[in-house]
């Protein structure tokens, strides 16, 4: 029998992948928050419908908390009008970031 890798807080890929892809961004930017891992956000928000906006935030090395706070304002923003074809992508972002996290 094959066994699926766990992550490091024992959650296995299929475990992660039940969840939600609200539940599984809401996991993954608390984790990138915490670990403070800028390149995260903006590797997310690449993969957005309405990315050309975030292409304004201001990338200063000096300003990443204003910068993450921006971002995850913008997040919300566009969540709000759903992930339409970027949902599987950014699932698939979500879960690789936990389980590599």
């Amino acid at each position: 029998m094959t066994e699926t890798p766990s992550t490091g807080t024992g959650r296995d890929f299929d475990e992660l992948d039940a969840l939600s892809t609200e539940e599984l961004r809401e996991q993954a930017f608390a984790l990138a928050r915490e670990r403070r891992d800028v390149g995260f956000f903006w590797s997310v928000l690449r993969h957005l419908p309405d990315a050309d906006e975030a292409a304004a935030l201001d990338g200063a090395p000096n300003s990443v908390g204003p910068t993450i706070d921006e971002a995850v304002a913008l997040w919300r923003e566009l969540t709000g009008h759903g992930y339409q074809e970027s949902a599987p992508l950014l699932r698939a972002a979500f879960i690789d970031y936990l389980m590599k996290h």
